[in-house]
C-alpha cells in the first residue's frame, strides 16, 4: 500500500509540473559588436556585481584554459568592453577536469 501511495504521489507531482516560460533569446553586444566566446564555445555566463558598484556585470567563463571575461554593467542593461579577470598581473586560469 505504501509503495502504491508513493507511486501515485510521484505521478501527481509530475502531472502538475509544466515547462518553464522563457523570453526569446537575445544576442548581447558591446559597442555594436556581438559578445563572442572562444572556441569551442562552451561558455558559462552569469550576472553578478563583481565590483560592488550596484550594477550587474556579465561574467563569461571560457572552456579554453578556464579563463573568465568580465563585461562591466552600465546600469541601463548594457555592458562595457570586456576584460579578462587577472591575478598577479596575468590572465587568471581555472583548470578544468578534462
Amino acid at each position: 500500500m505504501k509503495r502504491l501511495l508513493a507511486l501515485f504521489s510521484f505521478g501527481a507531482c509530475v502531472a502538475l509540473t509544466t515547462a518553464a516560460d522563457f523570453e526569446a533569446p537575445v544576442r548581447l553586444s558591446v559597442d555594436g559588436k556581438f559578445i563572442r566566446v572562444e572556441s569551442p564555445g562552451y561558455a558559462c555566463p552569469c550576472l553578478y556585481d563583481i565590483d560592488g558598484d550596484g550594477k550587474k556585470d556579465l561574467i563569461v567563463g571560457q572552456f579554453n584554459k578556464g579563463k573568465m571575461m568580465v563585461y562591466k554593467g552600465n546600469g541601463k542593461g548594457g555592458f562595457a568592453s570586456g576584460s579578462w579577470i587577472q591575478a598577479d598581473g596575468k590572465v587568471a586560469e581555472v583548470p578544468g577536469v578534462w
